[in-house]
């Protein structure tokens, strides 16, 4: 390696130099960048994503697409240009993407780089689709996303292109397409708490947060150490909307033909940016291990002498559990086994195994949490219980944690004027709403906070029907969720 490459991969991999309490922004980006999830690309607003972060990327898709294979869902691939015409046959989705679209243009046609990809899906479908025998139709593809609204890059966040998964569905009847709605929910749901370790909530959104050409959105929501909500996830019943805009019809067994309801919904590489805000601390990353790409980086605590005997025994160690755990063997011998440490915790792996001359001759590895800091002597013959216990004891410690920091900033307000100084104080708010419009846009002109979910009243801790609107004090229909939000 030449000087100016060793100076610059050294500078690279330097620890963290802003607290996470301090100023929480650059702290975020900081850690992003060194412990080589994302970098910034020559292009304004869009990112590069470094293999590290690719990878967890892969864990995160690997959980969702199991479950959505085992559901019957099956992938496929659509193209990336949309036809102008597609997006003007359904008027609210139109006026609601145009100002985020970008466009190619050939000869004659106008083409929309992929928003999203309901109305080629829809023209896909209108050919696919002529009998009852042909639905359910379940259909999810991952791909990239052009969003082309902003030139400010905040990596994972909000950049003009990202990757998501988006599935697309028909149904006979508006009850099947509301049981996929709630059915992709829970995995979703499933996939933030007990994949990610992040605590949502989840519900359904406002019609004028809803997605454009829904029937209506659930969603759900993440609450991030700046106290500004993140939405995670979303899930969307189309109902008929696009299936009468592209004539998708079938032959029903009643001998009727009718429309098919359709749903829509997806995650993003936004959970990557969630898990990052949500779990880092002032050392960088802490990754949960059910989505970490490396869950056990084994470190040789080397000498002179004692040396072979050392790696041996760490090469052992990797061999045993890799069958497994995902592992890694630093055996590196350009940097000390201090800034193997460092960079490591950076980077978030769980956990760190040190094995050094007298390990070796005790027969033992030391497993050092990433979370808490603990170091453990462990005797090899039980190594691989010891590893799937921590791994477990961090994963469940995380979602513990973020729980009760999710809990402790949602507070409950009972007049504007508490809701008013609730979002002041950076909190999640639980309040009632009356469903009017008016109100919604008061409370999110005044307090520059939205509604984030919603339930119906009397549900899921809403209370009693005597609730009053927090903004106009008429008869409450809903209980919100109201933050600032990314």
């Amino acid at each position: 390696m030449k000087k100016d490459d060793d100076n610059s991969a050294k500078k690279e991999t330097q620890g963290m130099t802003v607290r996470k309490s301090g100023n929480f922004s650059e702290w975020y980006n900081e850690a992003v960048l060194k412990a080589k999830l994302a970098g910034f690309a020559p292009v304004g607003g869009c990112m590069i994503i470094r293999p590290y972060g690719y990878a967890i990327w892969e864990r995160i898709q690997s959980a969702l697409d199991t479950s959505l294979k085992k559901s019957g869902h099956r992938n496929a691939y659509f193209p990336m240009f949309i036809p102008e015409k597609f997006l003007h046959k359904e008027a609210e989705h139109f006026e609601g993407f145009v100002p985020e679209v970008a466009w190619v243009e050939e000869e004659n046609e106008k083409y929309a780089l992929r928003p999203t990809s309901e109305t080629i899906i829809c023209d896909a479908y209108s050919k696919w689709i002529r009998s009852w025998r042909d639905l359910p139709m379940l259909v999810n593809q991952w791909c990239n996303i052009v969003r082309w609204e902003t030139k400010v890059t905040k990596l994972f966040l909000r950049t003009r292109e990202f990757l998501w998964q988006e599935g697309h569905t028909a149904h006979a009847t508006k009850e099947e397409a509301d049981a996929e709605v709630m059915k992709i929910l829970d995995f979703y749901v499933d996939l933030a708490q007990n994949h990610l370790a992040i605590p949502v909530l989840s519900g359904r959104k406002s019609d004028s947060e809803k997605f454009a050409g829904a029937l209506y959105t659930t969603t759900m929501e993440g609450l991030m150490p700046d106290g500004r909500a993140l939405q995670m996830g979303t899930s969307h019943n189309l109902g008929q909307n696009f299936s009468k805009a592209f004539d998708i019809k079938f032959l029903d067994k009643d001998g009727k033909e009718k429309n098919v309801w359709q749903t829509s919904w997806g995650v993003s590489t936004r959970l990557i940016g969630a898990v990052a805000m949500v779990h880092g601390d002032d050392r960088g990353l802490v990754l949960p291990p059910r989505i970490a790409p490396v869950q056990v980086v084994i470190i040789p605590i080397i000498f002179e002498e004692g040396k072979g005997a050392v790696l041996d025994a760490c090469k052992k160690v990797k061999e045993r559990l890799g069958k497994d755990f995902m592992v890694e063997l630093d055996d590196n011998d350009a940097y000390s086994a201090g800034w193997k440490f460092n960079e490591w915790e950076l980077r978030g792996v769980p956990i760190r195994i040190e094995i050094g001359p007298r390990d070796v001759r005790n027969g033992e590895a030391v497993l050092v949490r990433r979370d808490t800091g603990e170091k453990t002597a462990v005797k090899l013959g039980g190594l691989e219980k010891a590893v799937k216990d921590m791994l477990d004891s961090i994963q469940n410690s995380l979602f513990r944690k973020a729980k009760k920091f999710l809990d402790d900033n949602t507070v409950s307000a009972s007049s504007y004027e508490k809701l008013r100084e609730a979002i002041g104080k950076r909190k999640m708010v639980r309040t009632s709403w009356c469903g009017s419009p008016d109100c919604e846009e008061k409370m999110k002109g005044e307090t520059t906070a939205t509604i984030r979910v919603m339930h119906p009243l009397g549900k899921k801790g809403a209370g009693s029907g005597t609730a009053k609107c927090v903004c106009c004090g008429k008869a409450a229909k809903h209980t919100v969720y109201i933050a600032k939000a990314y």
